[in-house]
């Protein structure tokens, strides 16, 4: 499938490893021009800045002359393990909120103006299936990734008049540093008799949860981005789509 993209501008927020660097190459093997922003200056086209910055966020949408793509790819957890939610502290929220929430609008404020003077584009957010299924296992990171869905459809609403496509992408079980620091946090609330290697807490876990039994991988997801940022996709908006390997089913 030719997905037309040659020559097109894209900003992917969170680019310095795991799906946001998937999706970044994805855009760069159709030809786009990318330009990430990340924490960690892991390469040359990455600019090193915090989300919750919306000065520096400014300062990164003001490099580009024009862009037609907008991919923000960042989600971090509060580091414990909230089942139950008692075993969080309020104190705990508010950066996973400020960064994965507050993060995005941002993003989403820096960028609106770049699309709308392009005369249209795209706009996506990563978010988790466990916005959509109240998971325990990070309240606070279940909170921004839920509120974030909502924020995509708000977005898509107010952009579509101006030919701009806003959508959400949820992971399910997918090789990132996100999943092993679940995993991390997990084990110690567990006896050091029941600890779990990580290999052996996954394979359990996606048994559990994954109809398809098996991982999902960050290539996946740049794939579909591409997809959603191409014309094939011009009256897909306001959604959320999931690759989790059938977890979230809504009846």
């Amino acid at each position: 499938m030719n997905l037309n993209l040659k020559n097109h501008s894209v900003a992917v927020i969170g680019a310095a490893r795991g799906i946001g660097r998937a999706i970044a190459d994805g855009f760069v093997a159709e030809g786009c021009s990318v330009r990430g922003f990340d924490r960690d200056k892991a390469a040359d086209f990455i600019t090193a800045g915090d989300v919750a910055s919306y000065m520096a966020l400014q300062d990164f949408a003001a490099e580009f002359e024009s862009v037609n793509h907008v991919v923000f790819c960042v989600g971090i957890g509060s580091g414990k393990f909230g089942f139950p939610f008692w075993n969080l502290d309020p104190s705990d929220w508010a950066r996973v909120l400020e960064v994965n929430l507050i993060g995005a609008v941002n993003v989403a404020h820096a960028f609106a103006p770049k699309l709308i003077k392009s005369g249209g584009g795209s706009m996506l957010f990563l978010v988790s299936v466990a916005g959509q299924m109240g998971s325990q296992t990070d309240p606070p990171y279940s909170a921004s990734k839920a509120a974030l869905i909502n924020f995509t459809q708000c977005a898509a609403k107010d952009l579509g008049p101006h030919n701009v496509r806003v959508n959400a992408l949820a992971p399910g079980m997918v090789k990132t540093e996100l999943n092993h620091s679940i995993w991390a946090a997990g084990q110690k609330k567990r006896p050091e008799s029941e600890w779990q290697s990580f290999d052996d807490w996954a394979a359990e876990k996606i048994k559990k949860v994954s109809h398809l039994g098996r991982w999902q991988m960050p290539e996946e997801y740049a794939a579909m981005a591409t997809f959603l940022a191409s014309d094939h996709a011009k009256n897909i908006t306001g959604q959320t789509i999931n690759i989790d390997g059938g977890q979230v089913m809504h009846a």
